[in-house]
């Protein structure tokens, strides 16, 4: 068993529910300190964060990633204990195994052997760590950035272990994600008799133009980088539970996916604009989850390409699909930020896996990107 395998396997079997690290920042940091890295616990409200650093000056390389998971779902469905790591069939299973406890493991030895042979390399290499991700996203990286601004520390290049793959390892680097805005509604009407309509006010019946209009809505055409806009209605409720009662009131939930085509603000005015068109008496609340960013052609993205091509020999392909990363926090400084790790099919699932060999090859591969940015 590899150390990477290791590691991945003790991070594996302690159950870290968000906002839960349950020690494995602790184990991560005493590893690392026996290479002279140097280690800072940041711990904002029930959060604990670690800034471990090795280097004095230069640019700076961020490995960033999160120690806890979701929880596990139905526990009978799993063919496993989701909080003890066991391999089966060439995979190793348990909560977390890939998001992203295999993508720490891999970080961390390839740091270690990077430090061992280089002990006096160019530049700073540091890990960000956080039991954040996962939930709220307010006590983790988000505070982390704070402390480094007000410390005046700069990051130069960041990879975010999320797994980034689709079908086998380092098949797509994200360079990016849109942007993720979610709309809290409710639709005020008159509670009444069925039988009765004319002295209620039905909150579903007046929405219904609405919803017809701005579901139908191409809010832009993307661009090279993103996809186009999108808009999907995540929850809608309404009544008593009786069949007859017009109910006062309608709620829904619904997401935007945006690119850098639209702003928040568009979207924002133009609900606002149709709300009013159909006369709608709404409560209405905006919650930003993250602004897209977009890493351009660059260093980082150069030297993760080359790397993934000369231990895997995979052309690797760009995107930034799928949901949002830590990286939403970290790409605003003006670092440049990518995110590469596993394959991501099992992630949140019941039975959640990762290719015991990929768990190696990703540290490879971080280990190889190392040589080329921080190397004389």
């Amino acid at each position: 068993m590899t150390d990477t395998l290791k590691l991945t396997t003790e991070l594996i079997n302690r159950k870290t529910l968000t906002p839960d690290d349950n020690g494995c920042q602790k184990i991560i940091a005493e590893r690392l300190i026996k290479n002279r890295f140097n280690a800072k616990h940041l711990r904002f409200d029930d959060v604990d964060n670690l800034w471990i650093t090795h280097g004095n000056s230069g640019p700076l390389f961020v490995f960033a990633g999160h120690t806890d998971t979701v929880p596990v779902g139905p526990i009978e469905k799993w063919n496993t204990d989701p909080f003890k790591a066991e391999i089966k069939e060439g995979y190793l299973y348990g909560r977390g195994a890939a998001d992203m406890k295999s993508g720490l493991a891999a970080m961390v030895t390839a740091a270690e052997r990077y430090v061992e042979k280089n002990p006096n390399h160019n530049g700073v290499i540091a890990l960000l760590i956080t039991s954040d991700e996962e939930g709220l996203s307010i006590n983790g990286t988000r505070k982390v950035i704070d402390y480094l601004n007000e410390n005046k520390i700069k990051i130069d290049w960041c990879v975010v272990g999320e797994p980034s793959s689709n079908k086998q390892l380092a098949d797509v680097i994200r360079i990016g994600r849109r942007g993720s805005l979610n709309g809290i509604l409710k639709i005020n009407g008159i509670q009444g008799h069925v039988a009765y309509p004319d002295k209620a006010d039905n909150p579903i019946h007046k929405a219904s133009e609405f919803l017809s209009e701005i579901t139908s809505i191409q809010w832009d055409q993307g661009n090279d980088s993103f996809p186009p806009t999108s808009f999907q209605i995540s929850n809608i409720n309404a009544g008593t539970g009786a069949d007859n009662v017009i109910p006062d009131a309608l709620n829904l939930l619904f997401n935007f996916r945006y690119s850098t085509e639209t702003s928040q603000d568009e979207i924002g005015n133009k609900v606002e604009e149709l709300l009013k068109k159909f006369s709608l008496d709404y409560n209405l609340e905006w919650k930003l989850s993250g602004a897209p960013f977009v890493t351009g052609p660059g260093q980082l993205i150069d030297v993760a390409t080359a790397s993934i091509k000369e231990i895997t020999n995979i052309d690797t392909v760009y995107s930034t699909g799928g949901g949002t990363s830590d990286g939403r926090f970290i790409a605003p400084t003006g670092a440049e930020t990518i995110e590469l790790g596993v394959v991501n099919e099992t992630i949140h699932k019941i039975n959640e896996c990762v290719k015991v060999e990929d768990i190696e090859t990703l540290s490879m591969i971080y280990e190889k990107m190392l040589e080329k940015l921080l190397s004389n």
